[in-house]
């Protein structure tokens, strides 16, 4: 079995150190790790300092982000034979002596995804508004994604093989929430670890105050619902509609039946402009699940061409199936056709 830990970083050549000197190398049930730096467009020694220490190394030749860095360090991950990937901080955020623990659910066959949780109502340098808004946002993504996680935007996780080959990672922000509605919607095993992170050694690169934070993570979650289920907003919105549209034309016939119909025509013009929206949220209904429908097919299609391009147990062409290539051409042809029906259906 092989770990691969992969290490997003930029500009971390005073902190990236620490991190690759504590990564355990020899890990109960698993018979090699590895040590992936992905080098997102630093300024600095970062990519030599990982070197240095026998980390391989993937350099991005500009900034593109962690959402991207995450998936690039999969897909290599993957391409050279990952059956785990960890991922971390180049900011020595995380305990690395603890990734045998975090990576034994995997091993044992009891969880596909392991997050850990920081315990962030303990962390000195959190403000209270922010343990907060990390109390709130997990409950949250908790209720996108029908889990019971305590510290949803912990980065420092383990993956199995089959896990990464079913998720998808669209967002261009951060990884965490995204991964985690996808995992509970595709009914992936998830469980938490406690854990004790280390001490502060920068302020984050990924935003520049609480309330980006806010708006750009709320933004990733509300895409990632939406993905998965439209109907439920579009049912709260249509619902409402529909009785409020339909009260105003109760109100006007029990009027109208007293003899005192006159007068009460408004009632009548916006009971018919929200019937109206009833209608079109329910139209919508219909196209959604039909973009659902679309969209498992292509999840289902692009999962196998993962397969094809990274070896069903590292194996380039799988019994009885024809080279890889040919195969994978073929399935990307059919992703393109489905495609193609959902933008029909769309329009």
């Amino acid at each position: 079995m092989k770990l691969y830990v992969q290490v997003p970083c930029l500009n971390e050549e005073e902190t990236l150190p620490l991190v690759l000197d504590s990564i355990p190398r020899e890990i109960p049930g698993v018979d090699e790790v590895r040590v992936l730096v992905i080098d997102d467009g630093s300024t600095d020694r970062t990519a030599e300092v990982a070197r240095s220490y026998g980390a391989e190394v993937l350099r991005h030749p500009r900034t593109m982000g962690l959402a991207r860095s995450f998936r690039d360090g999969v897909d290599y991950a993957l391409e050279h034979g990952a059956d785990i990937v960890v991922n971390t901080d180049g900011d020595n955020q995380y305990p690395q002596e603890r990734i045998p623990d975090l990576v034994w659910p995997v091993i044992a066959g009891q969880a596909d995804v392991v997050i850990a949780d920081r315990q962030t109502s303990t962390i000195a340098h959190f403000s209270p508004f922010k343990k907060a808004m990390q109390r709130f946002g997990s409950r949250v993504v908790n209720y996108a994604a029908g889990t019971d996680l305590p510290d949803a935007a912990s980065g420092f996780r383990a993956y199995s093989r089959a896990a990464l080959l079913r998720l998808n990672v669209v967002t261009q922000f951060s990884y965490c929430m995204e991964t985690i509605i996808q995992a509970g919607n595709k009914r992936l095993a998830i469980t938490s670890l406690q854990i004790v992170t280390n001490e502060k050694t920068r302020e984050s690169r990924l935003f520049t105050n609480h309330w980006q934070h806010m708006y750009l993570s709320g933004r990733a979650i509300a895409r990632s619902y939406l993905m998965y289920r439209p109907n439920v907003i579009l049912g709260w919105i249509g619902v409402p509609m529909l009785v409020a549209g339909l009260v105003p034309f109760v109100r006007f016939l029990a009027y109208w039946f007293m003899g005192d119909g006159d007068g009460h025509i408004q009632s009548l013009v916006f009971g018919s402009a929200m019937l109206v929206g009833a209608l079109l949220c329910f139209a919508l209904l219909v196209i959604v699940d039909l973009q659902r429908t679309n969209r498992i097919l292509l999840e289902e299609t692009l999962e196998r061409i993962k397969t094809l391009q990274y070896g069903d147990g590292r194996r380039d062409t799988l019994p009885g199936s024809p080279p890889s290539g040919e195969a994978a051409a073929h399935l990307v042809r059919e992703a393109e056709d489905l495609a193609a029906s959902e933008t029909a259906v769309a329009s």
